[in-house]
């Protein structure tokens, strides 16, 4: 019978890790700087739009709930400002700055607008697909949210005259990043909060970007506890936030904004002192999230490697049953652990097999000591190596020694295996021939059960070596 599918775990907690790429965004800027205003209003929960109930999310109505079979007059009302008032408040400001923006916009409160859209178009601002309706996608059966995904896409191509390039349902289920990717129609998509800087993330045979958003620089939080209830509180904190990515450089802030919310004459006065601020540090490139994907894509073009993680059994084997000296069964029960992204690096893949030495029995791993070769030994001379010790022997030029260089190996080997019964293992890409026999006479004074510890130890830091030959 065919081995049981091995536990695998999805999420990426790596990501770029220690040391992200430089964007090298345009300029030579510290940061990229992405406004976003998402236009909700005429898209939201209401028995007018043919939903059960009316909205209850992201407004000033403290404690709202949702009016079952009824129309909510004042929800409705919260809203209709954004549309009303807000926009063209944000549309003077932005315009006014000559400021790049990308509008998350739902599809149906789009077709409902038909002048706010016009003023988008005419400021050349980024229109992408806020999804079809404004509504919850958490509980959505998946061929009903594929469905939801495809028609927005229609109704934003009828409404706009261009289909949309960029995605964020914001309300999302699990489903959404790879249903959105599957389309093939997005040059970005946002569903996700994991960075500050854009990923690349292989949905099937496409590659898709994803430009990770915010819920955090986001005035949602003048609508949500804790958050904020002056315009300052908010402008000091996008201020405090650039500052930050100022000085790590090379990173991307995300700002969220909203209609009804920012649009208010309290709350803009700190989002315009943001703006003061980061428009004269000269450190800022304000783009649209279409421009970063575009620049992202020229810069940091994605390459597909192996990953250990979404291997079958018989070519993982194949692929790293060497990394541990003639031991594959390392390789097989570190197949068989929850292996995800995270195991994907050589760090990653690493860390998954040294936990199966560790974990073995003293037997086992006396055997994957036993299976290491002598350093400069018969099968070196003899070419009988495996190709990584033969690589790794050479490089502490112990493929050249002297006839007495040659001798002094020889009798340490001897030396060492008759008090401790294994061959002397040291990590030589750490190493010179000098400070390799300088460990061999320190370390022949150990006591076995040390040594076997110190070994076990180096056996561990050559596989390591060994998967960073072949692994990110």
């Amino acid at each position: 019978m065919p081995d049981p599918s091995p536990p695998r775990y999805p999420r990426d907690m790596t990501g770029h890790g220690a040391t992200p790429p430089d964007p090298r965004w345009p300029g030579g800027a510290r940061v990229a700087v992405s406004l976003v205003l998402n236009y909700e209003e005429g898209g939201e929960n209401s028995v007018l739009h043919g939903d059960a109930a009316s909205e209850a999310f992201l407004s000033d109505i403290a404690g709202a709930a949702p009016w079952p079979g009824q129309r909510h007059w004042n929800m409705e009302s919260l809203y209709d400002y954004g549309a009303r008032a807000g926009f063209w408040r944000l549309h003077r400001l932005f315009t006014g700055r000559a400021l790049p923006v990308t509008i998350f916009g739902v599809a149906t409160a789009l077709a409902r607008a038909p002048e706010q859209v016009a003023a988008m178009q005419s400021a050349g601002w980024e229109v992408a697909s806020h999804g079809l309706k404004w509504v919850e996608h958490r509980a959505m059966p998946e061929e009903e949210e594929r469905a939801a995904i495809t028609e927005a896409i229609r109704l934003h191509t009828e409404v706009t005259g261009s289909a949309p390039r960029g995605w964020y349902t914001g309300r999302c289920s699990e489903n959404t990043v790879q249903l959105t990717a599957e389309t093939g129609q997005f040059d970005w998509i946002s569903d996700t909060y994991d960075d500050d800087l854009p990923y690349w993330r292989e949905v099937g045979a496409r590659d898709q970007l994803v430009i990770p958003y915010t819920l955090e620089a986001n005035d949602m939080r003048f609508a949500t506890a804790p958050g904020y209830i002056t315009g300052r509180q908010f402008g000091d904190y996008l201020i405090d936030t650039f500052d930050t990515l100022v000085t790590e450089g090379g990173r991307m802030f995300s700002i969220g904004l909203h209609c009804r919310l920012i649009g208010r004459p309290g709350k803009i006065a700190g989002l315009m002192r943001f703006l003061d601020h980061a428009q004269s540090s000269g450190a800022a490139w304000f783009a649209t999230r279409g421009q970063i994907a575009a620049h992202w894509a020229a810069t940091h073009p994605h390459r597909r490697h192996d990953r250990p993680s979404q291997m079958d059994r018989a070519a993982f084997v194949a692929r790293f049953g060497g990394i541990f000296e003639h031991s594959p069964w390392v390789a097989e029960r570190a197949f068989a652990l929850e292996l995800g992204p995270a195991h994907d690096s050589a760090t990653g893949l690493h860390a998954a097999m040294a936990r199966v030495f560790r974990s073995a029995s003293p037997d086992e791993r006396l055997a994957v000591l036993c299976a290491h070769p002598d350093l400069a030994g018969k099968l070196a001379q003899a070419r009988r190596l495996t190709a990584e010790s033969t690589q790794e022997q050479a490089s502490a030029g112990l493929d050249a020694l002297t006839d007495a260089e040659r001798a002094q190996f020889t009798a340490l080997n001897a030396a060492y295996v008759e008090r401790h019964g294994f061959p002397f293992i040291i990590a030589v890409r750490d190493n010179t021939k000098a400070s390799i026999l300088a460990a061999f006479e320190t370390r022949l004074a150990h006591d076995t059960a040390t040594e076997i510890t110190t070994a076990c130890a180096q056996v561990e830091r050559i596989a390591h070596h060994r998967l960073k030959a072949i692994l990110p």
